[in-house]
């Protein structure tokens, strides 16, 4: 399972028992919230995309949407979401559970700059109903990003 590999990848840095998981779901940003109290806004969502043949992750704040313009600068491509079954296949975990955390060998992570509001962010863990709260600079040191990008659109920039 998707989130057992999370917890032995988290075990490494010994932060595993800070995974929280629910008896709900929260393979969206709305449930998350809600199982989480908090404000749709700090769920850390997970957008999986193909790029050149290979799987992007943007990890962008939970009110949020992909600006294509600024995708398109950055990526040099028009955004082409990845379907389920590729998302499992690409990435390594379900839609509803993806993270940036033990993911395939080649897949890039970018951050979206949308998170930089936040003193902590909620992002899955590998399954629908898992998140860990992690500061923005322990997402940078274990998502393994490349770098921080401007991609998204429709949030307030003022917390």
């Amino acid at each position: 399972m998707s989130i057992e590999r999370v917890k032995s990848f988290f075990q490494t840095y010994g932060m595993e028992g800070r995974i929280q998981e629910f008896d709900v779901s929260s393979a969206t940003v709305e449930l998350a919230a809600a199982a989480l109290h908090c404000e749709p806004q700090r769920i850390a969502k997970t957008l999986s995309f193909l790029v050149d043949g290979h799987a992007v992750l943007v990890v962008a704040a939970g009110d949020t949407k992909i600006d294509n313009p600024k995708y398109k600068a950055q990526f040099g491509a028009k955004a082409k979401m990845l379907s389920p079954s590729e998302v499992e296949t690409l990435v390594g975990h379900a839609v509803g559970g993806v993270c940036p955390f033990a993911i395939k060998e080649g897949t890039e992570v970018y951050l979206d700059v949308s998170l930089k509001r936040f003193d902590t962010v909620y992002p899955a863990c590998g399954s629908s109903n898992s998140a860990i709260e992690l500061t923005v600079s322990e997402l940078e040191e274990y998502s393994g990003y490349k770098e921080w990008v401007d991609v998204c659109k429709g949030y307030d920039t003022i917390q």
